[in-house]
């Protein structure tokens, strides 16, 4: 049981794509962040509060290639009203799974 508990958390954790990119983000009224200026400004000041917080040991990893760095970036940025886009959100193949994660 605690083998396929440690399973499940590294591939939770290997699906989380870097995204620090506003295109990969909207807000929680569905408005893509990279077309609004007021939104994008938004964006910019959560990104500046997001960035040290994830870079620390204590929520995420100095490394900011690591999956742990990404996840407290993707966690912050959502707690500061900006959610991923759907299926942009992980790396999954579109053919496999035929836009699941947007139903």
């Amino acid at each position: 049981m605690r083998l396929m508990a440690v399973v499940g958390v590294a591939l939770s954790l290997g699906c989380i794509s870097a995204a620090e990119s506003p295109a990969n983000y909207q807000s929680y009224s569905g408005i893509r962040v990279d077309t609004d200026p007021v939104l994008l400004a938004r964006y910019d000041k959560a990104l500046r509060w997001c960035v040290p917080e994830a870079g620390s040991w204590h929520r995420g990893s100095p490394n900011p290639r690591s999956l742990h760095y990404n996840a407290a970036l993707r966690d912050c940025l959502y707690r500061r009203g900006f959610v991923d886009r759907g299926v942009y959100a992980y790396p999954i193949p579109e053919v496999y799974f035929e836009h699941f994660l947007d139903r």
